[in-house]
């Protein structure tokens, strides 16, 4: 049985093997994991990047737990796992890089090149994968860290039933029933990466990414009607340009908005730590929402709109309040003292630490090693 622990790393010298020479783990401590990272921003990365940041909180947990991790990524990531740096940097800051499917082709030709070295892959680039997975023998799963509400993905995943794929949240899955799903595994962050505050800075605050379906107009409109000072912490990406000169960037001039842009994790935890509440007031399916377990390590509580995962990740009434329009938000917005931010924070280390979600991962990593061959056998498609 596989050990998530700091064991001994005792390997045996002997393992099965299949027919084309993969070796495959059996009793050991260590699980050589190869990590396969998005190339579009570093590992972690410096400001915003929710799936790059996930995939390092993972690899250094890992890591501390004692396994064999080698992280594909860009060459500006910092890791304490051995780093096959796959561009030089990371893609949305290299103004030469125009074609990044490109790059992650090249990434998937150099994992493969390698794959007999891992007793599992696991993937965090989609589907790209999926032709070139299903031809090799090595262990692998995915992790699905996007929207799947898409018709253009519907016939995919009933061509690719074979590969094995994890949720970040029950909701997630919904729109793919027919998909192969291991397990969901919720995000987790580490226990000492955000100090909590007595949330004494008096305002609200939008943290994240300005597009359509985050919706900083709801957050602008609950801040007025609160009468509370609303900061804004948030990314633009050039897909979103448009939408937010004419829409979103006229509402700044407002007294009450502060626009601070792009943060750090620094920046990030004192102004979670000293605000009020954070409006999560979305208008789309959310796979997770990283940033409500940010705000919950900072004792922070969340006002959250009813969409995607928000119920399976907030505890009404004691994480925070789920709500299902504006005014349920700015009535939301008076009832923020009664919460206990103590209470919070305990919320946050019960449920979604960086231990328990790579904990999470290596039972995920066990039974898929365990069962790789027969499974990959009842799955055999007829030439």
């Amino acid at each position: 049985m596989l050990n998530h622990g700091t064991g001994g790393t005792t390997v045996p010298a002997s393992r099965p093997h299949d027919a084309s020479g993969t070796r495959f783990a059996t009793n050991v401590s260590t699980v050589r994991i190869a990590q396969v990272s998005p190339l579009y921003e570093s590992v972690p990365p410096e400001t915003y990047g929710g799936t790059e940041r996930v995939v390092s909180i993972l690899t250094e947990e890992l890591v501390r737990a004692g396994h064999d991790v080698t992280l594909f990524a860009s060459g500006d990531s910092r890791t304490s796992a051995r780093l096959v740096p796959v561009t030089e940097r990371s893609l949305r800051l290299d103004p030469d890089a125009v074609d990044s499917l490109a790059h992650h082709v090249l990434m998937l030709e150099r994992v493969h090149r390698e794959r007999h070295e891992f007793d599992i892959i696991h993937y965090h680039i989609d589907y790209l994968h999926f032709p070139l997975s299903r031809r090799t023998s090595v262990p692998h799963v995915t992790t699905l860290h996007g929207r799947l509400d898409l018709k253009d993905l519907q016939a995919l995943y009933d061509e690719y039933q074979d590969m094995p794929v994890v949720s970040i949240s029950d909701s997630q899955r919904e729109p793919l029933p027919q998909a192969r799903w291991h397990s969901t595994v919720h995000h987790g962050l580490p226990v000492d990466l955000y100090t909590p505050g007595e949330g004494r800075g008096d305002y609200l605050l939008f943290l994240g990414r300005i597009s359509p379906e985050k919706r900083v107009d709801r957050a602008i409109e609950v801040a007025r009607r609160s009468g509370l000072k609303l900061r804004i912490a948030a990314k633009i990406d050039d897909a979103d340009q448009t939408y937010f000169k004419e829409q979103i960037e006229p509402l700044f001039s407002q007294p009450f908005v502060e626009f601070i842009g792009e943060v750090g994790d620094t920046e990030k935890g004192e102004l979670l730590a000293g605000a009020r509440g954070l409006l999560f007031l979305i208008d789309w399916r959310e796979p997770f929402g990283l940033v409500m377990i940010e705000a919950m390590a900072c004792g922070t509580p969340t006002i959250a709109w009813d969409a995607g995962s928000v119920g399976e990740v907030l505890s009404d009434g004691l994480t925070g309040f789920i709500v299902r329009s504006v005014d349920e938000a700015v009535s939301a917005v008076g009832r923020l003292p009664s919460l206990s931010r103590p209470a919070i924070r305990r919320e946050f280390e019960q449920r979604f630490t960086a231990s328990r979600m790579a904990g999470d991962y290596v039972a995920v990593y066990e039974d898929l090693i365990a069962t790789w061959p027969r499974v990959a056998e009842s799955r055999r498609r007829p030439a």
